[in-house]
């Protein structure tokens, strides 16, 4: 249960807590000033504004317009400035390094190499100049005094076709940096079942993959992800809420599809911010992740897309906890959650766990029993 300490953790003590990230958007996380950059680099005119902080006010309004035709123009703007191994490397490294600024140490960072082929890269050209970029994030991250390490998820689009092909790339790529595929885009009229062929290759691969599902669309495609095509994990799966059923009196009873989540410990990748964005939740307090966390779901926290949600983790943490009283104890078990998920080897996650993520929570947690000590002390001094 969440406890109950009234002594939420201030935005300094989150911003420097470990954290895990599965759910992050390459092409949704950019700096403003980069793709300002970028565009005059390759002779792009058509973003909406030239000034970094406007633009990056722009990118923020139009994915809080409700206008789903105005959040899918953002993207071509971030793609369109992805077309060169130089401008792909420099996203991949400056998001290790953002990820590595906020407290981030492990990351799976997911984009879609199809999408960045107009300026004749080719698919493997795509995955070694992120990759190297992500490397090169990682060493400067260092640099600064901080840990991170990144992997890239493959994403193919669900609305295309070269989803198998996208699956052979990530299995090609797994022992330079590349951790696992998905596939991303409209959910409606696109269910997964159309990419059977690559979930079952990367099956016979022993490979990972995660579905987004459950966001826009309902618990049919979460439970198409599930069991035609065996997801490891949910991008998203908000709409689980719907098969939980909570009573008058505060008594819940699951559905068997959300019965079957949580039992089989599936992870969910919540991205609260985003989710209002896409209207899958309608405010922080009716979010989904406050009852699943209450229920012992394997819940994660998540970005989704940085740039145009104008967020972070620590942010996301922060509004979470604002919300529902969340402490570090909370945040722990939310990024313990995350590294269990990961798709990298067990003992690497074990060990992320044991040397990283808790030493980490738990200096900052005595960090706060010597500050709550040397307060009380003070109060006492001052009435004595």
């Amino acid at each position: 249960m969440t406890s109950q300490n009234l002594n939420l953790p201030t935005a300094d003590q989150i911003r420097r807590a470990p954290k895990v990230l599965l759910h992050d958007h390459l092409d949704g996380g950019l700096r403003p000033g980069t793709v300002v950059d970028l565009a005059r680099a390759c002779g792009y005119d058509a973003l909406p504004e030239t000034d970094p902080e406007r633009l990056g006010r722009w990118f923020r309004e139009a994915a809080d317009s409700g206008s789903l035709e105005r959040y899918l123009e953002t993207f071509a703007h971030t793609c369109a400035v992805m077309q060169t191994r130089d401008a792909l490397f420099r996203v991949a490294a400056e998001c290790a390094e953002d990820l590595a600024d906020d407290g981030v140490v492990y990351a799976e960072v997911r984009y879609a190499p199809e999408q960045h082929l107009e300026g004749g890269l080719t698919l493997d050209e795509v995955v070694a100049a992120v990759n190297d970029g992500f490397r090169e994030g990682e060493r400067r991250a260092r640099e600064r005094g901080h840990r991170i390490r990144v992997g890239a998820l493959l994403t193919a689009m669900r609305h295309a076709a070269r989803s198998l092909e996208i699956a052979e790339l990530a299995n090609a790529h797994r022992d330079a940096g590349v951790v696992g595929f998905d596939i991303a885009g409209a959910e409606a009229g696109f269910p997964p079942t159309r990419h059977l062929d690559a979930f079952e290759y990367l099956k016979r691969e022993n490979n990972h993959f995660t579905i987004h599902a459950g966001e826009a669309f309902g618990l049919p495609s979460i439970w198409q992800a599930i069991q035609w095509c065996g997801a490891d994990r949910l991008g998203h799966g908000v709409r689980i809420i719907d098969d939980i059923e909570v009573a008058d009196d505060g008594t819940v009873t699951l559905g068997r599809l959300a019965a079957y989540v949580r039992d089989k410990r599936i992870p969910l990748e919540m991205c609260p911010t985003s989710n209002l964005q896409t209207g899958a939740a309608a405010s922080y307090a009716e979010h989904p992740i406050g009852l699943l966390r209450r229920l012992h779901f394997r819940t994660t926290v998540n970005t989704d897309n940085r740039l145009m949600s104008g967020t972070s983790m620590s942010r996301e943490f922060e509004l979470l906890s604002e919300t529902f009283g969340y402490t570090l104890d909370d945040m722990q078990w939310f990024t313990v959650n995350g590294m269990k998920s990961a798709f990298i080897p067990f003992d690497e996650r074990l060990a992320m766990i044991n040397d990283v993520i808790k030493p980490g929570y738990a200096e900052l947690k005595s960090e706060w029993l010597f500050t709550q000590t040397a307060t009380t002390r003070a109060s006492s001094s001052e009435t004595a």
